[in-house]
């Protein structure tokens, strides 16, 4: 008879900074969302307080972008979060950066 072998295969889980990143991710868009409709609801005015609402989520979203790459270095992890993560801020700080420098 055939002798069977047997794998045991350890489950990775996801890295940490990755889910960090995709979190940041999430905040960042959160924010976004927030300025728009602080925007529409105070007719433009508070100016100072959408402006620095956005600029902080900017921060989140590089700071997000930073800890994607990061997490790739995370041995015997999954790295799903970690693109997930890196792609959503990358262009979430793609278009904040756009808005800020176009000034809208």
């Amino acid at each position: 008879m055939a002798r069977r072998y047997r794998y045991a295969f350890a489950k990775k889980r996801e890295a940490a900074k990755g889910k960090l990143s995709v979190g940041l991710a999430a905040a960042s868009f959160g924010l976004f969302v927030a300025a728009v409709v602080l925007a529409l609801f105070f007719d433009g005015k508070m100016g100072g307080l959408i402006g620095g609402t956005g600029f902080f989520a900017m921060l989140l979203s590089v700071y997000g972008f930073a800890m994607g790459l990061s997490s790739f270095s995370e041995e015997n992890r999954k790295h799903r979060t970690s693109m997930i993560g890196s792609i959503l801020n990358g262009v979430i700080m793609v278009i904040w950066l756009g808005l800020f420098l176009s000034g809208v």
